[in-house]
């Protein structure tokens, strides 16, 4: 939720950097909620995350319907397509739900009324996402446990909607199957900081999961272009236009949905539908920036892809048909920043081979960043890049930028423990946010070469946005260097940044060898002289 201060800007309170915002004991809340679903019969770790984020959603409509009824008290227009409960839907209202002792009646109202005015309520996509949404505690004790638990988790005063769906998407025990793994918020600042989308243009991720990277880029824009949406009819479209979402998985599509919801999307441009099969004309070449991680393993049957895909692309592997899907989403002159596996850079199928030339002599391929392996784990400790490349049908490749980040701010085992400050990891480092200044513009800090060594994003930003200036002067023996367009054709449009880093080794003085055969004779002969007085103690050779 927003914290009601500003209509179209959250509080600076609402944006502490860092990928993990639930920790300490609200961490433990949610992991009892987790807990009762389990004690409950629910072992199935998507229902889990499903029915948490139904009753989730039923609570937040309530904190929603308090800030309308204090905007109507202090006299704010409020219009009727704002009202979320009718006079005669009051009961249904999380406080009044809340109310109700008997577990055995709540089970009930909660079965053939609240969910029933979930699947009805609004005209746009979250009503009709939540038509085959269904309510799947079957417990009434667990339903009433689970209600006070989540009715104990504080989420007034801070926008934690896609955090706490982000760390309960963390518990799956099937995270990384079919090539899906949760992107880290820091990650996600990044791609988005690299972008740097504009008021007016249209963001799309045609494998959206919860709608993380929509929710970041909006939140960005939110910041950014804080002033302009002041403007009536500009903040209508920015809400209305700007994102859309596309994701094959129905769960995670309806959870997408919610949290752009709660971020202030009355009508979410999220949908159930296969990127890779056929889309609709209106649908092509009208996008403006891509923001992605697509799933990167797994092959797909012929049939089911977009032949315009498979004339970019005549392949089965996911990672390579979602890059071909990518240039039919863009307009030309339309840009993508997206997370692709290590292979794509270097894989020597034809395919392979025929997609980075298109990038490379079709396109403008603008830059290649090398992650490090741990950025996904725990989930998996795939190597991974992010490509950054503009449509524009007609070439314009003259030298493609490299960026190898060695630390992102995160020890790259298992537990990802932080290696700075929370203020000071991310692309942004800023002064830490106090209760003093949560409502003013966070005050950016440099970090020094030692901090930069532990969090590369900063360095990787300010070196992006001069790829074009100072950045082709550096050897290629630097952390970051630009490749022209001859040598990458000469390597046949391999883009692996090891393919052109160049490694200078120091000169050493070495020992003469003679020298050193000289002194282990030396050393043989001291230590026959040792064994034969050792034998002479011990009384000679038995």
């Amino acid at each position: 939720m927003f914290c009601g201060k500003i209509s179209v800007y959250r509080c600076k309170y609402c944006y502490e950097d860092g990928a993990d915002v639930i920790t300490g004991s609200l961490k433990n809340q949610v992991d009892r909620v987790w807990d009762t679903f389990w004690s409950g019969g629910i072992s199935n770790p998507m229902d889990v995350i499903e029915q948490f984020t139904y009753l989730l959603f039923i609570r937040q409509l309530d904190e929603r319907q308090n800030e309308l009824d204090q905007k109507k008290l202090l006299g704010v227009p409020v219009h009727d397509e704002e009202i979320i409960f009718t006079t005669e839907q009051e009961d249904l209202r999380w406080k009044n739900l809340m109310q109700i002792g008997d577990p055995t009646e709540l089970h009930e109202t909660m079965a053939t009324r609240v969910f029933p005015f979930l699947k009805t309520m609004g005209t746009g996509t979250l009503a009709a996402l939540f038509r085959d949404a269904s309510f799947g505690i079957s417990s009434p004790s667990t339903l009433r446990k689970t209600m006070e638990l989540i009715n104990d988790l504080d989420i007034k005063n801070r926008d934690i909607t896609g955090d706490l769906y982000e760390y309960m998407l963390s518990k799956l025990a099937t995270s990384g199957t079919n090539g899906q793994f949760r992107t880290p918020q820091h990650i996600i600042d990044l791609l988005v900081e690299l972008m740097a989308p504009k008021l007016g243009e249209r963001i799309i991720d045609p494998a959206c999961g919860t709608a993380g990277f929509l929710i970041n880029a909006s939140e960005w824009m939110k910041r950014t272009y804080r002033e302009d949406l002041y403007n009536t009819n500009e903040r209508e479209r920015f809400y209305r236009d700007t994102f859309t979402g596309y994701d094959f998985d129905r769960s995670m599509v309806r959870i997408a949905a919610m949290n752009s919801y709660m971020h202030g999307f009355e009508k979410p441009n999220i949908s159930y539908r296969d990127s890779l099969g056929e889309l609709p004309l209106e649908e092509q070449a009208v996008y403006d920036v891509i923001l992605a991680n697509p799933p990167f393993s797994g092959s797909l049957d012929a049939e089911r892809v977009d032949p315009v895909i498979r004339k970019l692309a005549n392949t089965k592997k996911t990672e390579l048909l979602f890059l071909a899907r990518f240039l039919t989403l863009l307009k030309v002159g339309g840009r993508a920043a997206v997370i692709v596996p290590e292979g794509v850079l270097f894989g020597s199928t034809k395919a392979h081979k025929v997609l980075r030339k298109e990038l490379v002599e079709n396109q403008k391929l603008d830059a290649v960043i090398k992650l490090p392996s741990g950025v996904f784990k725990p989930y998996s400790g795939v190597s991974t890049a992010v490509l950054c490349f503009t449509k524009t049908d007609s070439g314009g490749t003259d030298e493609v930028w490299f960026y190898d980040m060695l630390a992102d701010g995160r020890s790259l085992d298992d537990k990802r423990t932080p290696l700075l400050p929370e203020n000071l990891l991310g692309p942004t480092p800023h002064e830490p946010i106090t209760t003093e200044n949560q409502f003013e513009d966070p005050t950016p800090v440099q970090l020094t070469d030692e901090q930069l060594a532990k969090n590369n994003l900063p360095d990787l930003l300010a070196r992006f946005r001069n790829r074009t200036t100072t950045e082709p002067g550096r050897a290629r023996t630097e952390q970051s260097f630009t490749v022209g367009i001859d040598d990458i054709r000469a390597a046949d449009y391999e883009l692996s940044m090891n393919r052109y880093k160049e490694i200078v080794f120091e000169d050493e003085d070495t020992r003469d060898p003679k020298d050193i055969l000289n002194e282990i004779t030396q050393i043989d002969g001291e230590i026959a002289d040792v064994l034969s007085t050792l034998s002479g103690l011990l009384g000679g050779a038995s």
